[in-house]
């Protein structure tokens, strides 16, 4: 769950969730389905999860909707369980690799998390700790050439994996949505939103400072006029010609002219949480992350609620 900081909260560490009885070494010819049995068979054995072998298909299914490898070689395959009083970690390395991703490399560590669903920040809060720990492959391939549990789990204890107290706004922010320069025309700011099935794009100045947004409904609204919506029969004004105004103008429209300039927004370094304040508050799909007053990301309410439920 979010948890707002605080001074007398203890930091809580990945490797309060394993141990080296908990860690596999795989063997040449491990896949993708093998080592999530051999992790899932490892828990139940030595944690007396019962049910942690049926939990391999809900596990792959989550693999077949969006896989789970990260840039550094990593595989975090996972599931969240009712019921689940505390969550279980096992630790999968492969010095050859296995391939869980057919647009990905080969993975040399896979970390199967099994997540009480009352925790459903808990996942991304794993991720960050252990991305801080691997920011290159060379670690991952280093982990993967030992072969001894007892070492490896020396390894971890050693890096401490410490998991944030919070997810913060940078955490879970897409930066994949380019911003329109408030030099561009409106013509260009059509065809961006209908290229990208966008309802709303930010808009920056030279330096990269965010003063607003243009939005899909916007237009609409500044093309109909208003006493069209308290009309009941429409049938002599059905091709929409209050939009030749804008036809006309839109190459020569600055987006100053269109643009809103009220939107959500958070700094980078803000919880979370404050994420869905937002977005809730301002009765809003779309909130934006800054650094300061520059643009730096994205966060939507399908992404929003992807990676909170769904990740």
């Amino acid at each position: 769950m979010f948890h707002l900081h605080s001074n007398n909260r203890k930091s809580l560490d990945l490797t309060s969730f394993f141990s080296a009885d908990d860690i596999v070494v795989a063997d040449d010819d491990c896949d993708r389905d093998r080592s999530i049995y051999l992790l899932l068979n490892r828990l139940a054995a030595v944690h007396g999860i019962s049910d942690a072998i049926s939990y391999q298909q809900a596990i792959l299914e989550r693999e077949s909707f969006a896989d789970t490898v990260v840039p550094q070689e990593i595989a975090l395959p996972h599931t969240r369980i009712d019921n689940l009083q505390r969550p279980y970690v096992g630790v999968l390395t492969s010095e050859k690799g296995i391939s869980f991703s057919d647009e990905m490399e080969p993975v040399h560590l896979v970390f199967l998390i099994l997540i009480p669903t009352s925790q459903p920040a808990l996942y991304l809060q794993i991720l960050k700790a252990i991305a801080s720990l691997f920011e290159d492959t060379e670690t991952v391939h280093t982990v993967s050439r030992m072969k001894d549990p007892d070492e490896i789990m020396r390894f971890f204890e050693k890096g401490g994996l410490v998991l944030p107290d919070f997810l913060l706004a940078a955490d879970i922010m897409s930066d994949q949505i380019e911003p329109l320069r408030i030099t561009e025309s409106l013509k260009t700011a059509i065809d961006r939103l209908i290229l990208r099935q966008q309802i709303e794009l930010p808009i920056v100045n030279e330096d990269g400072e965010m003063l607003g947004v243009i939005r899909a409904k916007s237009l609409l609204e500044k093309n109909l006029p208003k006493h069209f919506l308290w009309f009941r029969n429409l049938s002599k004004r059905i091709n929409f010609e209050s939009f030749s105004r804008l036809l006309h103008g839109e190459e020569s429209l600055c987006l100053a002219d269109v643009m809103t300039k009220r939107f959500a927004s958070v700094q980078m370094s803000s919880p979370a949480l404050h994420v869905a304040l937002e977005l809730a508050k301002r009765d809003t799909a779309y909130c934006y992350v800054l650094n300061g007053k520059r643009y730096a990301g994205t966060i939507d309410l399908p992404y929003f609620l992807k990676k909170i439920f769904r990740e």
